[in-house]
């Protein structure tokens, strides 16, 4: 991994210093109201200079920031893994050391208490290496590859995997983890892109950023994420008058080849996949509203899954569902309009 000088002016840095500047909606679901869950693992790795540990730690404290209070997760639906010592005093909930033995009782413990519908977003944030064969993400102790975690997300109950490794030599990382079904972002397209990278940065402000909501819908989709931290990623190398030495990719169709944009398959999932949950922000004494909510979820995806199936449908059976999706879709919107006023 080469090393590069990155300045510490965080973009997400000054508005994100207290983890307790940010906190939940009042209204934020309850544990009891049948919502999927969402869950949360940072890995902070190893920094190998003061220089990245301070970035690292700057990255991973605003990304907890952003779950607790944008995305509405609870402190026991994040684990917080760090190669820092001591770890952060103000996160007391699920700290551990950034070991791969700790990754993987992380993991056991989720798969515990994990339902089917629920969603798990791993983040890596560090340094990450590949010697021609085998990429790996640098842990205290023993590094983990991208075969280890794909394995043990591979015995997950939920299929609802999140996989950002924003580390360098991370594109080596998509195969691998694509074949679990996970939604694979990673922050190069290769495992000789070795520079320490950025995408990190950008991820993270896109996901308290309005302007990433490309779609105005009140949310920002996985996809919409990683479309403005990548396009932040590349302008920022065009303002430093660098070559680009990362270039990020999507999987989320499987087939283990990731894309820089929403091609050739890839992107039909992330499009409509959040880390928050539809009605986390909805207040919670109004079931009909929620239930709506989540109708409205369901549409959007079986109507993306609908445009998927295209080519083998006639093209009347393509149009008449459509429209009935389609129809029932406006229905919803209308219900909930009128819920809201």
């Amino acid at each position: 991994m080469r090393m590069r000088r990155i300045g510490l002016g965080l973009s997400v840095g000054v508005a994100l210093m207290s983890l307790g500047a940010v906190v939940p909606s009042a209204h934020a679901r309850s544990q009891t109201d049948g919502d999927e869950r969402r869950w949360a693992i940072i890995v902070r790795g190893v920094g190998g200079s003061q220089e990245y540990e301070r970035q690292f730690s700057a990255w991973s404290r605003a990304l907890y920031t952003i779950l607790r209070g944008r995305m509405a997760l609870r402190p026991d639906e994040i684990y917080y893994l760090t190669a820092e010592t001591p770890p952060p005093s103000d996160i007391t909930v699920n700290v551990d050391r950034a070991t791969g033995d700790a990754i993987a009782r992380v993991f056991a413990e989720i798969n515990k208490k994990v339902t089917e519908k629920d969603l798990i977003v791993v983040f890596l944030i560090g340094h990450g290496a590949y010697d021609g064969e085998r990429a790996t993400f640098n842990l205290v102790g023993r590094d983990w590859s991208a075969d280890d975690f794909a394995r043990i997300i591979s015995q997950l109950k939920t299929r609802n995997v999140v996989f950002i490794n924003t580390a360098s030599a991370s594109g080596e990382f998509i195969r691998p983890l694509g074949k679990t079904g996970a939604v694979v972002i990673t922050a190069t397209r290769s495992g000789r892109e070795q520079t320490a990278t950025i995408f990190a940065e950008h991820f993270i402000a896109a996901l308290s950023d309005d302007r990433a909501d490309f779609d105005k819908n009140g949310r920002t989709s996985v996809m919409e994420a990683f479309s403005y931290a990548s396009k932040a990623t590349a302008d920022w190398y065009a303002r430093q008058g660098l070559l680009a030495t990362e270039h990020p990719l999507l999987e989320d169709n499987g087939d283990g080849i990731g894309h820089g944009d929403a091609t050739e398959g890839d992107g039909a999932v992330a499009r409509h996949l959040y880390l928050d949950s539809v009605t986390a922000h909805l207040p919670s004494d109004d079931p009909e509203l929620r239930a709506l909510a989540r109708r409205k979820e369901e549409l959007e995806r079986a109507i993306e899954s609908l445009k998927g199936r295209k080519a083998q449908m006639t093209a009347e059976e393509y149009e008449r569902e459509l429209e009935r999706l389609a129809i029932e879709l406006a229905e919803v919107n209308q219900a909930m309009r009128r819920k809201r006023k």
